[in-house]
């Protein structure tokens, strides 16, 4: 049979990226245990097209996905992901992305009730042909904040609300990236209060009055946030975004900070 893709093209046009998008598989994400929880992860994966091919062959990638689908998944996985990639789609640069919920075990801090904490994550890797692996973790960590300005107005209360941490991170080359386990802990707790799916009562009274005893504007948060990632060993870039989703108006208040560390 013919391969069309295969043909040459004459427009002297290299394509950056091309390959698949918002394909679904369910993939074994490693844990800081040692084991793996298993997600259904969203992929976009490509590679650059050489301008003499008139395309690529969008088979092959799941082809390399399917596998890879069954093992733990971590930084050496991707890159190997990418290295086969590179090699049977005869390509000088590929990249993919996963985004997937993982679920992180919370313990309410009066009742001791367990349950578990759904984030947003998203692992991104992208190689060169002859390169290093750069691997990229993101993550979205929901948290309580209240209001100082409003407690310190008011006879009584303060308003508070729902608030979420955006966070990307790149490590230096030999430095395995942080568990998503520990980029949550240590993101939540730059809030007024961590947020856990189950409370009983004296569970609602304690989150309550701790975030009460905290205030803390969107900037206060951030600025703690980047505090906190200053202090991760190996980490070479970050970015961070701070969303509150107010309470007493219908827009939410934003702050957003990005670092070269290297």
């Amino acid at each position: 049979m013919q391969d069309v893709q295969s043909r040459e093209d004459a427009r002297g046009i290299a394509i950056q990226r091309v390959g698949i998008k918002d394909a679904h598989l369910p993939f074994l994400i490693k844990t800081k245990d040692g084991g793996f929880q298993q997600v259904l992860a969203r992929i976009r994966f490509t590679v650059s097209l050489p301008s003499e091919y008139k395309g690529t062959h969008m088979s092959r990638f799941l082809e390399i996905l399917m596998p890879w689908s069954q093992k733990p998944l971590a930084e050496p996985e991707i890159d190997k992901m990418l290295a086969e990639a590179l090699e049977h789609l005869d390509a000088q640069s590929a990249e993919v992305e996963l985004a997937f919920k993982y679920f992180v075990d919370k313990t309410a801090p009066v009742s001791g009730k367990k349950s578990v904490l759904d984030l947003d994550c998203c692992f991104t890797g992208r190689k060169q042909r002859g390169g290093e692996l750069e691997f990229q973790l993101g993550v979205e960590v929901p948290f309580t904040s209240l209001c100082p300005c409003s407690k310190e107005i008011s006879q009584y209360g303060a308003h508070n609300q729902r608030s979420v941490a955006r966070i990307q991170l790149r490590f230096q080359p030999g430095v395995d990236c942080i568990y998503i386990e520990n980029l949550a802990a240590l993101t939540e707790k730059q809030g007024s209060s961590p947020i856990y799916p189950l409370l009983k009562r004296e569970d609602e009274k304690f989150v309550t009055e701790a975030a009460y005893e905290n205030p803390k504007f969107v900037e206060d948060i951030l600025r703690d946030i980047v505090l906190a990632l200053r202090g991760i060993a190996g980490l070479a870039w970050f970015s961070v975004e701070c969303e509150n989703y107010e309470s007493i108006h219908n827009h939410s208040a934003f702050a957003a900070h990005e670092e070269n560390l290297v």
